[in-house]
């Protein structure tokens, strides 16, 4: 179906075939749209085809079950939070998900919105999701794609249609800490997200992601292998990311310098490892 607005042509795919067949012709997928919107205060060009993924029942999957969530592209942050409080390897994610923009965005934008956008260095899904390991489902021409999320995030937008998110559970804890920017409408500056097995009384196989300091959210692989072994100790922790903070090259922008960015990162990691004491 096909229609008309000041945006530009809309196309509404009913099957994931014909909204890959759509993006092949030029259309752009749109969901909560809360990007496109502000588009024009970002000087950018309005695309001329767009694609609702409304009809899609193939986005819309919420299941969290003892081995693994399947989470849909569709899901907007209101929905992926209520869904996920009481799993403390999903905890991250969900206060990631609660905690997000405003209560408007939250109601609106979508959990494949949230990874799909290029030149979006804000996102809270994207180090929530990276720490959690998670793994993005993809429709493309030759059928669905299975990747990691660095490697999607890598080549964003290229691959496919974002049908969803896997995550696989695990007796682990995560969490989550932001420092939100009035002036930037409430998104954040830096973000910090942790998932670990803390199950034998010391740190392994932790993961530390790191959003908003530079262009795409990516894993700070040093730090986590200065803590494993040891234990859990938010002074320690933020000792640790002190000394390792030269790892990023952390951007300029109108809501915060770099130097600010890359300050606060060791607070935040305090702060995270605050939360998976409790």
């Amino acid at each position: 179906m096909m229609a008309e607005t000041g945006y530009g042509e809309i196309t509404t795919p009913q099957t994931l075939a014909d909204a890959v067949a759509a993006m092949a012709g030029g259309a752009v997928p749109i969901a909560g749209a809360t990007w496109l919107l502000r588009a024009p205060l970002r000087h950018e060009v309005l695309p001329e085809r767009l694609m609702s993924l409304r009809g899609l029942a193939d986005l819309q999957v919420l299941t969290i079950g003892p081995r693994q969530a399947l989470l849909g592209a569709m899901l907007t942050h209101d929905a992926l939070a209520g869904a996920l409080v009481g799993h403390p390897d999903l905890a991250g994610l969900a206060t990631a998900a609660g905690a997000s923009a405003n209560p408007g965005i939250r109601r609106t934008a979508t959990l494949g919105g949230n990874i799909g956008t290029r030149g979006f260095a804000a996102s809270d899904l994207v180090p929530a999701l990276l720490a959690a390991d998670a793994t993005v489902i993809l429709a493309t021409g030759q059928g669905l794609q299975s990747l990691p999320l660095a490697q999607h995030l890598a080549g964003r937008g290229d691959a496919g249609l974002i049908v969803r998110v896997e995550v696989a559970r695990s007796p682990r804890r995560a969490a989550h800490a932001r420092l939100p920017m009035r002036k930037a409408g409430d998104y954040p500056c830096a973000i910090v997200s942790v998932s670990a097995d803390l199950s034998s009384g010391r740190i392994k196989d932790i993961r530390i992601a790191v959003g908003a300091v530079e262009a795409t959210a990516r894993r700070w692989t040093s730090l986590e292998e200065r803590l494993t072994g040891t234990t859990l100790d938010p002074a320690l922790a933020e000792a640790a990311a002190r000394q390792l903070t030269g790892d990023f090259s952390a951007r300029d922008a109108v809501d915060a310098p770099g130097w600010y960015r890359l300050s606060v990162l060791p607070v935040l990691l305090r702060r995270a490892f605050t939360q998976l004491e409790v």
